[in-house]
């Protein structure tokens, strides 16, 4: 049953929590309704649904969650069309069967000081594209830009820079008071890089045979509750009320789509250097906690770009090596596809950025696949340059820690700590923040030799 509120209000953004986002699940009026846009993205018919909970939530409020609880069971049982274009699994058997061809491995991996150089450049990068992000998490393109034309400093060659005072329609997202020029001491407490963190965690405790159920457990002993956000909440609510990891992404989660898992992707493949089909395994194994389908091939297609980043620093083949490691048939590899496509008719990124936005735009901001587009259009544009690519990624709007951190990630193990310039990585003064118990202050670089302990005890597992 859903824990009802006595009010009849919409969801709202729990500004209690330290990110400011939409955290609140028990709303069941507004988790219905996004219950029917997730059933209608994954080709479902939902018209006759949607005239009735137009319906309900004009009646009584008992009458509504009465009417709500049974919509609720119904989408539950809808099965996509079956003139549906897409093919895509959640099961990693599924999902191998349906993925083109690819390397699998690479047959090439860093080792020694090169390995430690290029797993420190992607920590250092993930952190520096994340912090970059972070003043105008949620902001369109537009808006961004026209705050930068403000500001003198378009296009972005720096940490965003704050006006004051800040003008009327320009307000900054809660976590600028430590994420803007002049005032970044280390990289601050972040749920992008919280995951990675724990991700390590799980390695460290439970070694590359780790499970879905290992996660699990680790979620609960060193994350708070309310430092978790969509579905990542929801899979954590379904933990605690009794549900198995096994049925927590799927139960009464209408997140399960969206950028969450995406951004738990990169210590997989930190772990797995030119490994693909390994960092996506671990990958599938961990976003089965709280997504399905394209939420799933999210952190899958991440994992994989980083694993290949460690191999090759041709950006198109990172991309493929990513895409070969989920269904072909699924439409983040059409979106990812699409962009590769883009990149080539395009010479200036903004245009390919109309395109993903005129094909992608209808999604949440927060959606794995038109995040996933912006991530792309900053890796195929930023040309091998580490600060071209973050800021291409954040620049383009949406989810922009997540973006940044993950284009920085992939750049950074491309071009190791020793080549990243000097003013994005200076601030972050070796040290990160988090919300993981036992990892609240840590430096960056012992984060960066512990994933490397990991790494030779997979390696040697697997040589």
């Amino acid at each position: 049953m859903i824990e009802y509120l006595k009010s009849k209000d919409k969801c709202k953004v729990d500004q209690s929590s330290s990110e400011g986002r939409i955290t609140t699940i028990y709303f069941p009026r507004e988790m219905v309704r996004l219950e029917i846009v997730q059933k209608r993205e994954e080709g479902c018919s939902v018209d006759e649904v949607q005239r009735r909970y137009e319906a309900a939530i004009k009646g009584t409020l008992q009458n509504m969650n009465k009417e709500l609880d049974i919509l609720w069971a119904e989408l539950e049982r809808l099965a996509p069309r079956p003139d549906f274009p897409f093919h895509e699994p959640s099961d990693l058997e599924g999902i191998r069967e349906a993925r083109p061809e690819g390397p699998r491995e690479t047959g090439y991996a860093p080792s020694g000081e090169e390995l430690y150089d290029r797993t420190h450049g992607a920590w250092l990068g993930r952190c520096s594209g994340c912090l970059l992000g972070k003043p105008v998490e949620g902001w369109t393109r537009e808006r961004i830009e026209s705050y930068l034309r403000l500001a003198e400093t378009y296009p972005l060659d720096d940490y965003f820079p704050l006006l004051t005072p800040l003008q009327e329609g320009y307000r900054l997202h809660p976590s600028y008071r430590e994420s803007v020029q002049g005032r970044i001491e280390g990289m601050p407490r972040d749920d992008d890089i919280d995951y990675t963190i724990i991700g390590l965690h799980v390695l460290e405790e439970h070694g590359s045979e780790f499970t879905t159920d290992d996660v699990a457990g680790e979620w609960l002993t060193h994350i708070p509750y309310r430092m978790v956000n969509t579905a990542e909440r929801a899979a954590y609510r379904n933990l605690v009320n009794g549900l198995p990891p096994r049925s927590a992404a799927s139960h009464r989660n209408p997140y399960r789509e969206w950028i969450g898992a995406q951004i738990r992707a990169d210590i997989w493949g930190y772990v797995t250097p030119g490994m693909p089909e390994l960092g996506a395994e671990y990958a599938h194994r961990d976003a089965s906690l709280s997504h399905v389908k394209n939420g799933m091939y999210g952190e899958m297609f991440v994992s994989a770009m980083v694993s290949a980043a460690f191999a090759t620093d041709d950006v198109v083949e990172i991309i493929e090596t990513g895409l070969s490691e989920i269904p072909g048939s699924s439409r983040l590899a059409e979106a990812a596809v699409n962009v590769l496509g883009w990149s080539e008719e395009c010479g200036d990124w903004r245009g390919a950025w109309d395109r993903v936005m005129e094909e992608y735009g209808g999604f949440h901001t927060v959606h794995t696949i038109n995040n996933a587009a912006l991530v792309l259009l900053g890796l195929l544009y930023g040309g091998g340059d580490f600060e071209k690519t973050i800021v291409l990624s954040v620049m383009g709007g949406l989810d922009t820690d997540c973006n940044g951190a993950t284009a920085g990630s992939i750049i950074g193990a491309v071009l190791g700590a020793e080549a990243l310039p000097r003013k994005w990585i200076d601030p972050l003064d070796d040290r990160v923040r988090s919300a993981v118990t036992g990892f609240t202050d840590m430096r960056i670089s012992d984060l960066a030799r512990r994933t490397c302990a990991v790494r030779e005890k997979i390696r040697e597992r697997h040589s």
